[in-house]
Parts: structure tokens; C-alpha cells; sequence
């Protein structure tokens, strides 16, 4: 199937569908949708089409919805559709990235024309991204996953080793760290970019409704049942499957999804008929799942077959030196979020940032990069911090790099072969440092 060129979201299926043939006729490939949700399903930083919503609709309005397609990629055009009474709404959209409006009641030429121009737009876009990768520009995979930690490295070079093929993986690591940005890159350097990457919340599946919400059903399977519906598993046909808290499962279902990753087959409620299926599964987990298999609450058959590749995301904790680079990083994307100028954090705050334990990882980093941009400060930043503006640079090194050793020695327990192979320096060097700052591998787990 080819890949549409235009998302046409609008919960009106009327409208929908006769702006969807009206597109077609210009000559147009659509998808149409009844709701923002999908659509996000669908759109990725490698995306070659625009999309086309309604504003007001129940659920994700259009205004979310532009919101949501600029945090995946700023740059695909989204064209929002308004009601005569909603043309301020739309120019605050056209402020906050929209690419146009277009006011109802219009004819199927006028967007049509719009369209075209958005499509060159987009094609223009993608074109210079290809051409700038080919001068040898950073890779996406340097902006998503920034650092220079080893354990960083380690993981982008791994993604890239994974990307070409198909298959399954288990990535593994703390709340917070950056397990679905991991998976999303995955998928879009992967050769399926261009097909859906669908997310199941598996702690969010609602009981009564799991086995429809996946698999699907026909019209007349169960009472309310009006029309036969796509699950999620077709809805990604060719695409990626991401089971986000895959341990939250329930036992009865993790059988039926063992047999789907094993046979790529799936039958819907209602229905005898195999529905051959062409996906990768992506795992996620916050907790070691070999815990829950001897606790008897995770299928051992299951893990298995996840565990053919598995991806550690490292904490914060372990990654000290990264903080201050994604902190900066971070706050850029906060200022393009709210339309603020770019603010330049000065050393006492880098230096602070560096300094601290962050037990929520990229997450509450995140938080706190919003907040400094959003003029709020750094929450707990006091006198003892403004000290650091006042000391010299070989002081300040010296605190940056004693706080970097010490949560080293604490992620390894103690233990010094792995410290200093992550931080590259000799064993000689790190005793000498542990010396000159006082550290004692006792205080840190051995």
C-alpha cells in the first residue's frame, strides 16, 4: 500500500469523507482519520506528507494536534480547517507553527492548491536533511540520544547495529531514563519508517476491552459491536509495536501475545480468519523481568522470546558527565516549545545541575529545563550554589570532577575495575583522584 501523502482527521465522517474523495480526485494518496490519536500513530521525523485536521473535535482538538505532530517533527505542515467563527483561533495557530488555514465552506480546488504547496514544503525539508546527513552532519541519533558517556555511545551504536534488521528487542532501564525515545528512534532509522509506530500502554489496557483494543473485531462479536474494527496489532501493520510496560501484563494475555510474536498471525473477536501480520516488537521495562519470571508473575516462554536482544538505557546516575550537555540541549527544546528566546544558563547553574542526583532521570531533567526556561529557576538553587560563580575555573573542575567519580563508585557499588574503565583513565589515576577528593570505596558499596 502506499504511503498516503495527506492525514485528513476530522470526527465528522460525512465531511470526511467527501473532502477525502475530493483530494483524491486532485490526485492526492489520503488516510483519512476520526481522531488526532491515529494520525500520531502515523507521523514520524521521516514523514513525507502534511497532515489536514478540523479544529474543533471531541478529544484531541486540532490545536493539541499541532502541537503533538511539532514535538515529533516541526517541520511537517499541518493544515488546520475552521469554522467561521474560529479564524482567530486559526491565526494563533498560524503563530504557534501551523502551516495555513482554510475556512469552511471551501472547494475541494482551494485545498487542494494548499496541499500542493505544503507537499513541496515538506519535500523541500526532507531533501535538505538528506542533504545535509550526506556532508556528514551529526545524525538524528546524536540529537535524540545526546552524550559522550561510553554507556551513550554504546547505546546509539547498538540502535544503529539493530536498525536494518528485524529483530525483537527488550529495552530495559529506570523510570525516566528515555526507554520510549530509545524505541521511537529504533523505529525511525529503521527500514520501516515510514509505516505506523503504534504505542500499547500495557498498564493502561482496560479489562473489559483488551482483547478488542489488540486484536480487533468483527460487526455482531460481542453486544455494541455495530462494525467490524481494526485492533492495534493490524492497525501497525509494517510498522512497529511498542509494548510500553510490557511486565504490567496480565497473565491469560501475555499466552495470546507470545503466540503473535511467535506466528505473526492474529484472528479477530467474531472471526475464524488469520490475519497475517508484518511487525517488530519492542519492549519496554522498568523492572528486571527474570524477577517476575521466578515470582510466577511473567511467562518464562515469553521472555525468552523478547529477550533475543536486550537495550539498557543507563540513569542519569551513571552518565554524569552527560547532564550538563542534555540539560542544554533541553532547554533549547523547551524555548522552541514556548515560543521563548534561547536562555544561556551561567556556570554556578550548569555547575549545580551537574552536581546533583537526579532520581527521575531525563524526565525530571526535563522538568527542570522548563521551569529555568519558563523563568522559574532551578528549585533548591541557594547561597551555597551562587558560591560557585565566584570560584575559579580549576575549582570548579575539580567539583564537577569529584561529583562524576563519586557517582561512579556508587552505581558500581564500590567496586573500582568498572569506574574506571567507564571514565577511560588508568586505575593508578583513579586512586590518585579518589585520594586528592577524599573518596573512600567503602562509603559506596564494597
Amino acid at each position: 500500500m502506499k504511503q498516503p501523502a495527506v492525514l485528513l482527521v476530522d470526527d465528522e465522517e460525512d465531511i470526511r469523507r467527501s473532502t477525502m474523495q475530493s483530494l483524491q480526485l486532485a490526485g492526492f494518496e489520503v488516510r483519512d482519520l476520526a481522531g488526532g490519536e491515529a494520525a500520531l500513530d502515523l507521523v514520524t521525523p521521516g514523514f513525507a506528507g502534511v497532515v489536514v485536521s478540523d479544529i474543533r473535535m471531541p478529544g484531541m482538538d486540532g490545536m493539541t494536534l499541532l502541537t503533538r505532530v511539532r514535538d515529533i517533527d516541526v517541520d511537517v505542515p499541518v493544515i488546520l480547517v475552521t469554522g467561521h467563527g474560529d479564524v482567530q483561533l486559526a491565526v494563533r495557530a498560524m503563530r504557534e507553527g501551523a502551516y495555513d488555514f482554510i475556512e469552511k465552506p471551501f472547494s475541494g480546488q482551494q485545498l487542494a492548491d494548499v496541499v500542493a504547496r505544503a507537499l513541496d514544503r515538506r519535500s523541500l525539508v526532507l531533501e535538505n536533511r538528506l542533504l545535509r546527513a550526506a556532508a556528514g552532519k551529526s545524525d538524528d541519533l546524536e540529537t535524540r540520544l545526546p552524550g559522550r558517556s561510553p554507556v551513550v555511545i554504546d547505546l546509539r551504536y547498538r540502535l544503529r547495529a539493530l536498525a536494518g534488521t528485524d529483530a525483537d528487542v527488550l529495552i530495559v532501564g529506570d523510570t525516566g531514563v528515555g526507554k520510549e525515545v530509545a524505541a521511537r528512534a529504533l523505529h525511525d532509522i529503521s527500514g520501516r519508517t515510514e509505516r505506523p509506530f503504534v504505542v500499547i500502554n500495557c498498564a493502561a489496557l482496560p479489562e473489559n476491552l483488551i482483547e478488542s483494543e489488540l486484536f480487533g473485531h468483527e460487526a455482531g462479536a460481542f453486544p455494541g459491536a455495530i462494525r467490524a474494527r481494526y485492533g492495534k496489532f493490524e492497525h501497525a501493520r509494517g510498522g512497529t509495536v511498542l509494548l510500553d510496560e510490557i511486565d504490567s501484563m496480565p497473565l491469560d494475555l501475555q499466552a495470546r501475545l507470545l503466540r503473535v510474536i511467535e506466528d505473526r498471525v492474529i484472528v479477530r473477536l467474531g472471526s475464524n480468519e488469520p490475519i497475517p501480520l508484518d511487525l517488530r516488537f519492542v519492549a519496554t521495562s522498568q523492572i528486571q523481568l527474570e524477577d517476575e519470571v521466578t515470582a510466577g508473575r511473567f511467562r518464562a516462554d515469553l521472555f525468552y522470546r523478547l529477550n533475543v536482544v536486550t537495550l539498557r538505557v543507563p540513569p542519569l546516575s551513571a552518565r554524569r558527565e552527560d547532564v550538563p550537555i542534555l540539560f542544554l540541549q533541553l532547554a533549547r527544546e523547551a524555548a522552541g516549545r514556548y515560543r521563548r528566546e534561547p536562555v544561556e544558563p551561567p556556570p554556578h547553574v550548569v555547575a549545580e545541575i551537574a552536581r546533583r542526583d537526579w532520581p527521575g532521570n531525563v524526565r525530571e531533567l526535563r522538568n527542570a529545563a522548563d521551569r529555568y526556561v519558563l523563568g522559574l529557576g532551578i528549585e533548591g538553587l541557594d547561597a551555597a550554589s551562587e558560591e560557585e560563580a565566584g570560584a575559579g575555573l580549576a575549582e570548579r573542575v575539580a567539583r564537577f570532577e569529584k561529583s562524576v567519580i563519586a557517582s561512579a563508585l556508587r552505581a558500581h557499588g564500590g567496586v573500582l575495575k568498572p569506574v574506571y574503565e567507564e571514565l577511560g583513565i588508568s586505575r593508578k589515576t583513579l586512586y590518585e583522584k579518589m585520594q586528592r577528593y577524599r573518596l573512600d570505596r567503602r562509603d559506596h558499596g564494597e
